[in-house]
């Protein structure tokens, strides 16, 4: 029985970030999906994305985004009130600022949340892989 790994990328600079940016390039998730831990500094995104190994281009993987040591985050046209309703996370662009970083997680639709933080810390951990009949 062989055993199935799956992918963890930890990203401390803007070459890691872009990486995590293009693995979750077109993810799907719900508003409800997405949290905000004040008190710890975390930034969570549960996300539905394609798999980028596999051989078969419809197989889906659930991930976590962490953003950690976020000072603010802000958002724009996204409904929180809509909990149920599908994101599509495009991109995650960053820009350098003069107190650290910015990071803008770029939705469908023009929803973004721009996260502030003096540290480029992400991480991208794969849960467990999906079916396909989702």
């Amino acid at each position: 029985m062989s055993k199935k790994y799956l992918a963890k990328i930890l990203a401390r600079d803007l070459n890691g970030l872009n990486l995590i940016s293009l693995y979750c390039h077109k993810s799907i998730l719900k508003v409800s999906d997405i949290k905000f831990l004040k008190k710890n500094k975390i930034f969570l995104l549960s996300l539905l994305r394609n798999s980028i190994k596999a051989k078969n281009k419809n197989k889906k993987v659930l991930s976590i985004c962490k953003f950690e040591f976020i000072d603010q985050a802000r958002s724009k046209n996204i409904n929180q009130c809509s909990s149920k309703k599908n994101l599509s996370l495009l991109a995650i662009d960053t820009i350098k600022t003069k107190k650290g970083f910015e990071f803008n997680l770029l939705f469908s639709n023009n929803g973004f949340i721009t996260l502030s933080s003096e540290i480029i810390e992400v991480t991208l951990e794969d849960l467990k892989e999906i079916k396909n009949d989702l």
